[in-house]
């Protein structure tokens, strides 16, 4: 979603709209591999400008299905994300080196008198999904023999195998020291 920036009144705009799932899979590279699976996205979004400065306050609701890294099923992850952004046109940049603040990410720019508001978006989506997804905190995973899930049902492989190269130690003795 664009909005010209010259378009937005003085008291504001109050938009609501939303993306399909496959909306974000534009803002990616081409040959940008993804293992999820977004859901329908709905964006409330309120823009306020003073001057040259624009302020968005954003709240989106969607859901995401992802792979769990230790059982393998695939299990959906609510998104309920709000946050605040200011934008000012990218003339204004400092070309200084600073060091980030808690508020410069929520800081960014805009050219040509135009927000473009996907990439601002599709961010936001993405910082709360995991790196490492669980379907929950107690998954058991996969046995690493039978590949049974441990979660739906037990097996009877052995757990406590020793590495053959370090079978030796087993009988090893240790001494102490009075």
């Amino acid at each position: 979603m664009k909005i010209k920036v010259e378009n937005i009144p003085e008291e504001g705009l109050q938009l609501q709209f939303f993306e399909d799932g496959d909306w974000f899979r534009t803002l990616l590279p081409e040959k940008e591999k993804v293992n999820y699976l977004l859901h329908k996205v709905d964006v409330f979004l309120s823009v306020n400008k003073i001057g040259e400065t624009v302020s968005l306050a954003v709240k989106i609701e969607t859901a995401v299905d992802l792979e769990c890294c230790r059982c393998l099923e695939v299990f959906t992850l609510p998104i309920k994300t709000e946050f605040k952004y200011t934008l000012v046109p990218i003339g204004k940049r400092i070309e200084e080196e600073l060091e980030l603040t808690s508020e410069d990410l929520s800081f960014g720019y805009y050219k040509n008198d135009l927000l473009e508001l996907d990439p601002i978006i599709f961010e936001q989506i993405l910082l709360p999904i995991p790196i490492k997804p669980l379907c929950n905190d107690l998954c058991k995973g996969l046995c690493p023999y039978c590949g049974v899930n441990l979660n739906e049902a037990s097996c009877k492989c052995q757990t406590k195998v020793i590495d053959p190269r370090f079978a030796a130690l087993k009988n090893v003795t240790v001494l102490k020291h009075k």
